[in-house]
C-alpha cells in the first residue's frame, strides 16, 4: 500500500489564449477603425465558427502555462512544488483539484481530493461560519455524518468559536484561511493539496497547519501536494520536491537537492544595481548604487543554509568629500521585523576621507538566522550615525535553509523564531528524599 501510486500524470499541458491589443496612434482615420473592427469581427465568428475560445484583441497569442509534465506520486507522500512566480505551480494544482480542464495529457487520481488554493474558496459570503462548514464539506465530497463528527475537531482548530454564527463576509483573511484549512485537514481526504495560501495565517497557525499536514501523512497514510515559497518549511515537512521553471519539470528529487537547484537558479538575481527603482530616504550626500551576495569563496549567491558564510559587497558613490562615514547593513525578514543592524563604526573602523565610488564588504561568518527568507537594507551615514546619507529599503533578497546535517541533523524550521542563539546543555540527576537513591553519576550533553 505504501508504494501505491495515487497520482499519475502524464503529458499534462495548459494552453490560454491571450489577446493583445495594438498599440494606438494619436490620430486615427474611422476608415481605419472600422477595418479594424471588421477584422476583429471575422476572427471572432471565424473562432466560433471552429469552437474555439473566442478572445477580444486585435492579435491573439498561445501561452503555454504547463506543457509537457510527467510525474508520479504515492501514497503517504509529502510532495513540495517549488518555482518562481508564472512557474505554473498553481496551473498545475488547479489541474490536479479538477478545477481546470488540461489542454493535453492525462492525469489519473486515486482518491478523494481535498484542495485549499485560494482564501475563502468554496465559501458562501452571506452564509455564517458554521453553515460554511457544512457546505465546504459537501463540496469536498463529505456525508453530513462525516462533517457532523468532526466539527468540533474543525471549530477548535480553526478558533473561530466566539464567531460561528457570523456571517463568513465579515471574517478577517487570517479568519478564513484558519477556517478552511481546517475543513479540509480534518475531513479525512486520501489527498490534501495546500497553495502558498498558508502564509497569510499568523506564526503560531502556521506552525499548527504544518504540524497537522505532518501528522495527515505520518500518521494517517495520505497523500500532501504543497506549495510553498518557505524554502525550510519545504525541506522539513516535504519527502520529496519538485521544480517548476516556466511551465516545465525541471527537477525531481529530495527537497534538499529541489532547494539547492532552485537556489542556483536564482543566483542570476545575486547583484542588483540602482535603477531608480528602489525606495531611499536620506541627504544625499552618498548614494548606494549596488549590492551583490557572495559565498565566502567570493562566488554568487543568494540561498545559504543555517551558520554559512555570507558577504556583502556594496559599492555607494560620495559627490563630495565626506570625511569617516558609517557604511551600514540592515538584514530584515520577509514580514518587515529587523533582526540585524551591522555597522562600520561597531568595530571602530575608521573609514577617512572618501570622494567619488567606494567598494566596501560586510561578511557574516555565520548566519545565524532560521530558515526564511530576508532582505538586505544596506545604509551609509555620518560618524556619529546622527544623519542617514542613503538608506535603501529591500535592495536584494536572499533564502536561508536548515541544512540537512546541521547541529547533527536537528529538525530546524522558521516556526523555531528568527535569530538561532547556539546554546550548551546539560542534565544531572537530582537526590533527594523524595527522589531515594539516584545513581551518583553525572549525565552531560553539550552543543
Amino acid at each position: 500500500m505504501a508504494n501505491e501510486i495515487v497520482i499519475h500524470v502524464e503529458g499534462l499541458g495548459k494552453k490560454y489564449v491571450i489577446g493583445h491589443e495594438a498599440q494606438r496612434e494619436r490620430y486615427v482615420a474611422l476608415r481605419d477603425v472600422i477595418a479594424r473592427g471588421v477584422r476583429n469581427a471575422c476572427r471572432m465568428v471565424a473562432d466560433m465558427a471552429r469552437g474555439h475560445i473566442v478572445v477580444p484583441g486585435d492579435t491573439v497569442e498561445e501561452f503555454w502555462a504547463l506543457k509537457d509534465v510527467n510525474f508520479e506520486v504515492k501514497r503517504g507522500e509529502v510532495l513540495g512544488i517549488i518555482g518562481r512566480n508564472g512557474a505554473g505551480k498553481s496551473t498545475l494544482l488547479k489541474i490536479l483539484s479538477r478545477i481546470t480542464e488540461p489542454s493535453e495529457g492525462r492525469v489519473t487520481i486515486r482518491g478523494r481530493v481535498a484542495s485549499l488554493l485560494e482564501v475563502g474558496t468554496g465559501f458562501h459570503p452571506e452564509l455564517s461560519g458554521r453553515e460554511n462548514i457544512f457546505l465546504n464539506g459537501a463540496i469536498l465530497g463529505m456525508t453530513r455524518a462525516e462533517i457532523k463528527r468532526k466539527f468540533d475537531e474543525i471549530v477548535a482548530f480553526a478558533e473561530i468559536d466566539r464567531f460561528l454564527d457570523t456571517p463568513v463576509k465579515r471574517y478577517s483573511s487570517g479568519m478564513y484561511v484558519r477556517l478552511a484549512f481546517a475543513v479540509a485537514a480534518h475531513l479525512e481526504p486520501e489527498i490534501l493539496v495546500v497553495d502558498e495560501v498558508l502564509a497569510v495565517g499568523d506564526v503560531e497557525f502556521q506552525k499548527r497547519c504544518l504540524g497537522k499536514i505532518r501528522s495527515i501523512s505520518t500518521e494517517a497514510g495520505r497523500t500532501v501536494l504543497f506549495v510553498s515559497h518557505n524554502m525550510g518549511a519545504v525541506q522539513s515537512l516535504c519527502s520529496s520536491a519538485v521544480l517548476m521553471e516556466h511551465g516545465r519539470l525541471a527537477f525531481r528529487g529530495s527537497p534538499q537537492d529541489a532547494v539547492q537547484v532552485y537556489g542556483c537558479d536564482r543566483t542570476q538575481q545575486f547583484e542588483v544595481h540602482d535603477t531608480g527603482n528602489w525606495s531611499r530616504t536620506g541627504t544625499g550626500e552618498a548614494r548606494v548604487i549596488s549590492v551583490r551576495l557572495e559565498s565566502a569563496e567570493g562566488n554568487a549567491q543568494t540561498l545559504y543554509r543555517m551558520g554559512e558564510t555570507m558577504v556583502i559587497v556594496m559599492r555607494a558613490e560620495f559627490p563630495n568629500e565626506v570625511n569617516n562615514p558609517t557604511f551600514g547593513v540592515n538584514i530584515v525578514t520577509d514580514s518587515g521585523i529587523r533582526v540585524a543592524d551591522c555597522r562600520s563604526n561597531h568595530y571602530g573602523v575608521e573609514i577617512g576621507t572618501v570622494k567619488g565610488v567606494v567598494e566596501y564588504r560586510a561578511r557574516i561568518n555565520s548566519l545565524a538566522l532560521y530558515p526564511r527568507s530576508y532582505s538586505v537594507e544596506p545604509w551609509v551615514s555620518n560618524a556619529s550615525c546622527t544623519s542617514d546619507y542613503d538608506w535603501v529599503t529591500n535592495a536584494i533578497e536572499f533564502e536561508v535553509s536548515s541544512g540537512p546535517n546541521f547541529m547533527g541533523g536537528a529538525n530546524v524550521n522558521s516556526s523555531h523564531g528568527v535569530m538561532f542563539i547556539p546554546t550548551s546543555w546539560a542534565v544531572y540527576p537530582v537526590r533527594d528524599e523524595y527522589a531515594g537513591n539516584l545513581a551518583a553519576n553525572h549525565h552531560g550533553a553539550q552543543t
